[in-house]
């Protein structure tokens, strides 16, 4: 289980001689003249600023994650009726180190279990399955957990990680005006973030598809409820929808500590 938040160079060598040579073209823009760019400025700056964000260097989340509703039957007057049962909010904690360490602690029935990465190889450890040892990523999983933006999200300081931004229009995400902007990894990969025109803060991000079935389910993260915190801003309500499931995955952030001490232990696997 991973929260994905919870909001990361193109061959830029061979494209200098073509820049040299050609003047640069205007980036597209959309209704209101902004180009991807400048959106990405507006963005941070609803975030706290560049600078605000420089000075983060770790960063814990506390809070409760929804582990889903139950629907079941029960037998009452000689028939079967379907009830529900409500959905789990477990309480977990996250933290973020730069470059790109995560660990997610999740409580569940008196366990906790433990997700770690390092920023190049990642463990698990999940008692709630009768296992006490740490279980290794699989090549996928270290794959997913390295194209994740960490602490930032996809737009802050995104050409220093050798990532790109293009306007890929305009569109509307539960009532509200966005720009969707097209953002591409260093290692190649694309992911969409939707910006809401007001506010400039994230509307919406696009996620890794999950398979289910043996098939490849789109995902969408909605992003609500940004405060101030430690001079930059988060959101405190996070929901992730899955293409074919009925209940969406909802997280909410209940406390955040900004630059904790967190020794680079806690991003590995220990006895």
């Amino acid at each position: 289980m991973m929260l994905k938040h919870v909001f990361v160079t193109t061959a830029a060598l061979s494209l200098v001689a073509v820049a040299q040579a050609a003047p640069t073209p205007a980036p597209p823009a959309v209704s209101g003249g902004l180009s991807a760019a400048q959106i990405v400025e507006k963005n941070v700056a609803a975030r706290g600023g560049l600078a605000a964000w420089h000075g983060v260097q770790s960063m814990t989340w506390k809070g409760k994650l929804g582990a889903g509703a139950t629907v079941y039957e029960v037998a009452s007057g000689g028939k079967l009726k379907t009830q529900q049962r409500e959905e789990a909010l477990l309480p977990f904690t996250l933290e973020f180190k730069r470059p790109q360490k995560t660990r997610l602690e999740i409580q569940f029935k008196g366990q906790t279990a433990v997700q770690v990465f390092d920023g190049a190889q990642g463990w698990k450890q999940r008692p709630y399955l009768g296992r006490s040892s740490w279980d290794a990523y699989t090549a996928d999983e270290v794959k997913q957990a390295a194209a994740e933006p960490g602490i930032d999200g996809f737009l802050i300081d995104y050409a220093a990680r050798g990532a790109r931004v293009e306007l890929a229009g305009a569109e509307k995400v539960e009532d509200r005006d966005t720009y969707k902007l097209k953002v591409t990894l260093r290692g190649g990969q694309v992911r969409h973030v939707w910006v809401d025109k007001k506010t400039f803060l994230e509307a919406k991000v696009e996620g890794v598809p999950r398979r289910l079935d043996g098939k490849p389910h789109a995902v969408e993260i909605y992003l609500r409820e940004f405060k101030p915190e430690g001079g930059v801003v988060i959101p405190h309500v996070i929901e992730t929808r899955v293409q074919g499931l009925r209940k969406a995955e909802k997280i909410t952030v209940e406390s955040v500590t900004v630059n904790p001490s967190l020794d680079n232990a806690r991003f590995t696997k220990t006895a």
